[in-house]
């Protein structure tokens, strides 16, 4: 029991030690940054100190302030009081003297001030006390010298700072605009190569002496491994990109190989909206730069929205090419279909718009709304709008989306005795008030905002999964699966979304979704005999007429019905169980939680090894199962935007972002912000305490 008693008593005591010293080396900190602002004259003649509880026996347990000018010891609860009572009142008996007065109008820098006895004569100067100012700034030169002038590592030897500055202009290269080359001149982080034993380096020398080799590296191996290739999938992005103040956009093509990997080929800077016809015009040079004369090596197109007349061109040129539309595009454009022709929605999107102006607008209902938000949210913030003459549906569902996120506090305003006495004098308030207190404005809001979101949700996973258009057809039926369960649920007919969404569809099918699902062995079905089939069954008959079409065109006039009879033949023979299995078989993603297929290469290896029977459709097939249903995916960086606009015409820059672009899309790195956000979330409380403790005392 004695034992635990003392342990008990030195656990207490390291905790008030600990405390004491927390609290003493705060009050250093503010000491050490207060020479000049509020604060800064009384912390020349007050010290922090550790005082001992017992003469020689444990440890620190006590932080006071010690007067300078005295050796007075006085509480540090609170240094400002202390400064008051003690030096300004009077207090202290030598705060009164020429040296005091003077360093109390403007103090010299802290750390220069030594502990001074009693009666000690006044420093004089020449130039009378305004020299006090002249030598604090002479003081505080001398320290920022003398703590610049650390000890730097030791050189690194040669190949070893050469390797070092190599790859750090490698990084600088991949990052684009991310990272400035010119803040690489800082001083900070030159004083920091010269910590780490390296060389100061000269930006300009750093990037340009990295830069043409290796760019030039860069694109001979993409060459390569598209010349290895036996046919590729040209992907584009960005005709559909935002108009911006300069109305320009970036249009990006990259490569897609039948082995999964996609390499970057170029970027270029247009106008925003481009013309369909000048779009056809760039993507058929493309296709031919990258064929060298041979397009057949093409498969494909999948281009972001626009006019679909340029890619039906193109594939009418070449009839074993396919071209398509961008799926999250074709999402992303439902979405607003809902906002411009849903009739529920716009009843919703213009009551929202009515009650979000009225917050907006009415000072009174404005101060009260802001105060009930603060105590939901935390923060307060007015709810988006936009003029009732200039809805876009961007404006539309953004005043939907606030409204639904804020609706406790607009619910709770509406029930505020002082927007009572509002409301009873003024007919718009009463007329929201009632809107605010209908319930069946509420839940049509909540069907609408769930219906956005049910969509939206989806285009997220196209964007991540990016999808083969193999996948396309199972998409549009997991959608409208999905929005039956929404009417069900919130008690709504969703015959008027369904039929949006069938028109959707039908502007963006193309026959070799149907070709590629059920050439997939990814979607074989096990019938009751246990063999493997391919899907015919849920394909439409205009569908399944869509399949012999589109394999017909393309294999030559001679292997048309040979390809035909062997769809028959794998039609009602399909896969070995054993293959298919293997093919089918799934893992954990340990990146997202859910299950993936194992091996998606072998969906197409199989068609090119067990089914080389098939020899007509096996050409088909190959250069189907691969194809994306979604363009190259690098996200539209303004400030790159920007920054090409600007170097138009310079060679380095379109060169570093050609290395910025290919090292994105060869990490698939579309998670920066996230990142980011991760890392600043990473503060310790602790030390976020202590600095809120140490603000508090100045």
């Amino acid at each position: 029991m004695e034992a635990e008693a003392k342990e008990v008593a030195g656990d207490e005591e390291g905790m008030v030690a600990g405390a004491a010293r927390k609290r003493y080396e705060r009050l250093v900190a503010v000491r050490s940054k207060a020479t000049r602002g509020k604060g800064a004259w009384y912390w020349a003649h007050l010290e922090p100190v550790m005082v001992v509880a017992a003469a020689g026996v444990g440890q620190p347990a006590e932080t006071k302030l010690r007067c300078g000018l005295c050796s007075a010891l006085f509480s540090a609860s609170n240094p400002s009081r202390t400064a008051s009572e003690h030096l300004k009142r009077g207090g202290c008996p030598n705060f009164s003297s020429p040296c005091s007065a003077a360093a109390a109008i403007d103090p010299r820098p802290i750390s220069s001030f030594p502990p001074l006895p009693r009666a000690k004569p006044a420093l004089v100067l020449s130039g009378g006390k305004e020299d006090l100012v002249a030598l604090a700034r002479l003081e505080d030169s001398v320290r920022k010298l003398k703590s610049s002038m650390a000890a730097p590592a030791s050189a690194l030897p040669e190949p070893q700072a050469d390797a070092a500055l190599s790859l750090l202009a490698d990084w600088l290269l991949e990052s684009g605009v991310a990272v400035s080359p010119s803040s690489l001149d800082h001083p900070k982080f030159q004083s920091f190569l010269n910590q780490v034993g390296l060389p100061s380096v000269s930006p300009r020398r750093l990037v340009l002496s990295q830069l043409h080799a290796r760019y030039l590296e860069v694109v001979s191996d993409s060459e390569a491994r598209i010349r290895d290739a036996a046919f590729f999938q040209l992907s584009s992005d960005g005709w559909k990109s935002s108009a911006t103040s300069s109305d320009h956009a970036i249009v990006s093509f990259a490569v897609n190989l039948p082995n999964g990997r996609t390499l970057f080929h170029r970027s270029m800077l247009t106008v925003s909206r481009a013309p369909s016809s000048y779009a056809e015009e760039v993507l058929r040079d493309a296709v031919a730069k990258l064929c060298e004369g041979f397009t057949e090596r093409c498969a494909g197109i999948v281009a972001d929205r626009f006019k679909k007349t340029a890619l039906r061109n193109l594939e009418s040129r070449n009839e074993r090419m396919v071209n398509l539309s961008c799926q999250l595009e074709a999402f992303n454009g439902l979405i607003k279909d809902f906002a411009r022709q849903l009739p529920l929605f716009r009843k919703v999107s213009g009551d929202c718009l009515k009650l979000a102006n009225f917050i907006n607008v009415q000072s009174q209902v404005r101060r009260i709304f802001l105060r009930y938000q603060l105590e939901e949210h935390g923060h307060s913030r007015l709810p988006r709008t936009a003029s009732v003459g200039d809805r876009q549906a961007s404006d539309e569902l953004a005043v939907v989306e606030d409204v639904m996120e804020f609706a406790r506090p607009i619910q709770m305003a509406a029930l505020d005795e002082d927007y009572k006495l509002a409301y009873q004098e003024e007919q718009p308030a009463g007329e929201m008030a009632e809107l605010i207190q209908n319930g069946g404005f509420w839940s049509e809001l909540e069907s609408v905002h769930s219906l956005v979101k049910l969509v939206t949700a989806m285009a997220h996973e196209i964007e991540l999964e990016r999808p083969l258009i193999g996948q396309c057809l199972p998409l549009w039926d997991e959608l409208r699966t999905r929005v039956r369960e929404w009417g069900v649920k919130h008690s709504m007919n969703s015959e008027a979304v369904e039929k949006l969404i069938e028109t959707r569809f039908l502007k963006n099918y193309h026959p070799a979704w149907s070709a590629a699902f059920v050439l997939d062995p990814l979607f074989l079905i096990k019938d009751a005999g246990g063999r493997y089939l391919p899907p015919f069954k849920r394909l439409s008959p205009e569908q399944d007429k869509d399949v012999g079409r589109l394999i017909t065109r393309s294999v030559s006039p001679e292997e048309a019905h040979i390809a035909l009879m062997e769809l028959m033949k794998w039609r009602s023979e399909g896969l070995d169980p054993f293959y298919a299995q293997a093919v089918q078989a799934k893992q954990h993603d340990p990146s997202t939680g859910k299950m993936k297929v194992a091996n998606p290469q072998s969906r197409r290896l199989v068609w090119e090894t067990c089914l080389s029977e098939f020899k007509c459709l096996q050409k088909v097939a190959v250069r189907l199962v691969f194809l994306h249903a979604t363009s190259c995916g690098i996200k539209r960086d303004s400030s790159l935007m920007r920054w090409m606009h600007v170097h138009a015409h310079s060679e380095a820059p379109k060169k570093m972002a050609f290395l910025t672009a290919h090292s994105k899309i060869a990490k698939m790195d579309s998670s920066t912000e996230t990142m980011d956000l991760d890392v600043l979330n990473m503060a310790d409380d602790d030390a976020l305490g202590d600095f809120a403790g140490a603000s508090s005392v100045l």
